[in-house]
């Protein structure tokens, strides 16, 4: 199937435009992973607009690169490994700050103040009230495992069912009335 669907414009109010915003501009967890390779540079930390975590990486990373070049190699190695413990703390939280931002992302298009309905609609209809009340009413008359009462039922007695003792009473008598016949071998 082509891709040309969403070229289409859908602007206007509705769930579907914003699920179509919304899809353009949600972040992925697989390219923030991806990105996350270059954490020297900051690059996940960008595509989550998390700027002041990606100038963070980018002023460690300058920092490192400055030790590195003009201390001894054990301290510039200590700080390596630093430096690179924090990012790998950083990558155990990617998923959930993606999530986050993804989630962030949808409340702030849901709740935008310029989404109005649709033109022409008139909000919930108050004739169908009456069919739920109706509806409700009859559900609620009815039990587990029984119907439910008619009119008519008012002026009979119900008759209980049996119970488990007469049950198996009855099944017992029956039993022992014809005998029980098995299966040749």
């Amino acid at each position: 199937m082509s891709n040309a669907w969403k070229r289409l414009d859908f602007t206007g109010a509705g769930l579907q435009s914003l699920n179509l915003e919304l899809t353009k501009r949600q972040r992925r967890p697989r390219v923030a992973f991806g990105l996350w390779a270059g954490f020297a540079l900051g690059l996940h930390a960008f595509y989550l607009h998390e700027r002041w975590r990606a100038f963070g990486y980018l002023s460690a990373s300058l920092a490192w690169t400055v030790a590195a070049l003009m201390m001894p190699w054990p301290i510039a190695a200590g700080l390596g490994t630093v430096y690179l413990a924090a990012a790998l703390a950083d990558l155990a939280t990617l998923d959930r700050r993606v999530t986050a931002y993804n989630k962030a992302l949808r409340m702030r298009l849901s709740l935008r103040k310029d989404s109005a309905p649709p033109p022409g609609f008139r909000g919930r209809y108050t004739d169908q009230d009456a069919d739920i009340r109706a509806y409700t009413a009859l559900k609620e008359q009815e039990r587990a495992g029984h119907q439910a009462p008619s009119a008519s039922a008012g002026k009979t007695r119900p008759v209980a069912s049996p119970s488990f003792q007469e049950q198996e009473a009855a099944l017992r008598a029956q039993t022992k009335r014809r005998p029980l016949k098995t299966p040749r071998s």
